[in-house]
Order: C-alpha cells, then sequence, then structure tokens
C-alpha cells in the first residue's frame, strides 16, 4: 500500500472536490469522514439527503459538516439542464430526469467546473459510471472513446520502472479499434507521467516483434502504433514487441535490431485487446504477487473513476486521493 500512501500525501498538497454520489452507501459515507478528517480532499456527496440521513444513522457517521448537495431542485440543477440541452441536443423534459441522478448530477459538477473529480461503483456498474462521464463530462480533446489502467507493482522486480508498470487497458475496451488502441497508448503515457512522475516508454504488445511475424492482429498494432506516434510525437510509444522483447534487455538485444528507447526498458504495457489486459494483469497479480491498482479510468475530460461493489472504505479513500491527484496534473 505505499504506492497509495504517496497518492494520499500528494493529494494533502493540493486539496481537491471530489463528488460521492452513493449517499446512501455507509462505506461511502465512511470513506467522506475520512477524506475530510484526513484533510486528503473535499468531499462533496451528492443524492437525496433523506437517504443520506439513514445510511448515516445507520453506521453512526457524522456528515453534518461534509458539504451536501441535492440533486432534486435549485438553481445549480436549472443550469446543469441548460447546460446539457445546449450541448448534447436533448429535451429539457429528458435531461431534468437524466440529471436528477447523483452519477449525472454529480458528472455535470465536474464538467462545469463546481467539482474537480468523481467517484462512484460501490453501487453502480461500470458500465453506468462510463455511460454518466461520457455523457456529462465527455472526453478530452483528441480521444473518441474512454480506457483504463491499472497501476502494477512487481516486488523484487528489476523490470519495468524498479518494478512499477502501467498495463492498459485491462477494463474497459473488449476489442479497440485501431485508433482506440493509439488512443489508450498516448491517455496511458500521459497517466503514467501524471501520476507515477515517471518518463514513459510506450511498448505496444503482439505476439510479434517488429515484424517476426504478419497477421492482421500484427498490422493493427503497427498502424496503432504509428498513429499514436503522430498523436505525441513527443512520447517514446514503439510496437510492435512481444512482452519478453518490451521489458527485457537481453531479449531486446536478440530481437530488435534498430535503435530504441523502449525495447527491454517500456513501463507503461499496452495490451492488443481486453482478453489480453485482463489475463496479464490478473496473471502478474497472483503468480507474481503484484499489487494492483484499478482500473482507473482515462480519456475523460475531467477525473472520474469506478469502485468494485465490494469496495471497502480504506479503497474508496485511496481511489478517491488518486482521483485528486489527476485533478492536479492530468491535463
Amino acid at each position: 500500500m505505499e504506492i497509495i500512501a504517496r497518492f494520499i500525501e500528494t493529494a494533502k498538497s493540493d486539496i481537491k472536490r471530489i463528488v460521492l454520489p452513493e449517499v446512501a452507501e455507509g462505506r461511502m459515507l465512511q470513506a467522506a469522514r475520512r477524506l475530510k478528517d484526513d484533510g486528503i480532499a473535499e468531499p462533496v456527496l451528492v443524492g437525496d439527503p433523506a437517504e443520506c440521513e439513514k445510511a448515516a444513522a445507520e453506521i453512526g457517521v457524522d456528515v453534518s459538516d461534509i458539504r451536501f448537495v441535492e440533486t432534486a431542485a435549485g438553481p445549480a440543477m436549472d443550469r446543469y439542464v441548460e447546460r446539457y440541452v445546449a450541448n448534447r441536443g436533448s429535451k429539457e423534459k429528458i435531461a431534468r430526469r437524466l440529471l436528477s441522478k447523483p452519477l449525472y448530477f454529480g458528472g455535470m459538477m465536474v464538467a462545469e467546473g463546481d467539482a474537480d473529480g468523481m467517484v462512484g461503483g460501490c453501487s453502480s456498474i461500470t458500465a453506468a459510471v462510463i455511460k454518466a462521464a461520457s455523457l456529462t463530462i465527455g472526453y478530452a480533446p483528441g480521444i473518441t472513446a474512454p480506457s483504463s489502467f491499472f497501476i502494477m507493482v512487481v516486488p523484487g522486480c528489476e523490470y519495468g520502472e524498479g518494478g512499477t508498470f502501467i498495463f492498459a487497458d485491462a477494463g474497459v475496451n473488449p476489442d479497440p479499434t485501431t485508433k482506440e488502441l493509439a488512443e489508450i497508448a498516448v491517455s496511458s503515457a500521459r497517466s503514467a507521467k501524471a501520476l507515477l512522475d515517471i518518463e514513459p516508454r510506450v511498448a505496444m504488445l503482439s505476439f510479434s516483434t517488429m515484424g517476426s511475424a504478419r497477421h492482421p492482429r500484427t498490422e493493427k498494432v503497427i498502424e496503432a502504433t504509428r498513429q499514436a506516434c503522430e498523436m505525441a510525437p513527443e512520447i517514446a510509444i514503439e510496437g510492435e514487441f512481444q512482452l519478453d522483447a518490451a521489458i527485457v534487455p537481453q531479449v531486446a538485444a536478440k530481437k530488435v535490431k534498430t535503435d530504441s528507447k523502449v525495447a527491454g526498458r517500456a513501463n507503461v504495457l499496452i495490451f492488443p485487446d481486453l482478453d489480453a489486459g485482463n489475463i496479464g494483469y490478473k496473471l502478474t497479480q497472483y503468480l507474481a504477487n503484484a499489487e494492483a491498482y484499478g482500473p482507473l479510468f482515462q480519456g475523460f475530460a475531467g477525473p472520474v473513476n469506478d469502485l468494485s461493489r465490494g469496495a471497502t472504505v480504506e479503497q474508496i479513500v485511496g481511489v478517491a486521493a488518486i482521483t485528486a491527484v489527476q485533478a492536479s496534473k492530468v491535463k
């Protein structure tokens, strides 16, 4: 948990307003109390005050000094509805009904600069969090779809950045298009630089290394690499690589015959699809006893992150701290 402790300390240095939109969840209220008391972030509870009051009473947590925003009415709702209608071309009645849902209202708070980030998922599925963020916050410039990444910390590992890696996408996109794969690479590099303070070296993974095999799937990775380099020429993004050529210097020396900033030194690993990414992170987590933090979202115009529905209070606090750091550093 050392890395989470680092995020918490970083968050304390620049307090951000983090929306917690599931106020009927006792764990969310306990996390809000921790965030407030420990000076990690300014929690903003969004939803139905009666539900919040009931949940707080059941667990004996005082949230009376924590900012609460009711979605049902008020000038903020009117302003958000007007903006949503203008942005999405929606009818006012539909917009008002949608924004009465805390996830959507919270997303509009982030979009309109009334909050710095949002954390949800205690009682909502991942798809619901993504949809709410997509329709309210929208995507960062140049990005057409959100993605996710894991921070992987492998004990006793000499590869990557002292055993630390970014794995993407391992949680959202089942079969990204060539363009989406390029966007995932660029977004992941930016996430690595902002959150881990490392110089990203991005490897586009495949079952081929620099043309050693020919197949439509390898061609997709090659083209995605080209597009990613075009999107962000300042970032070291190379491929296609087999995993060993990407992270092991001795293997890279044998397989990669051109000058490379990435081969054998990659710290950001981009998987070609969700099958590979999900299997890869779980193999690393369980066989290498690695710490896995995520999935964390990227690609949105403002910070938003998802939780497991079984998330503990500590995990909610940790994700909120990461979201706060994203709000400070990810542009």
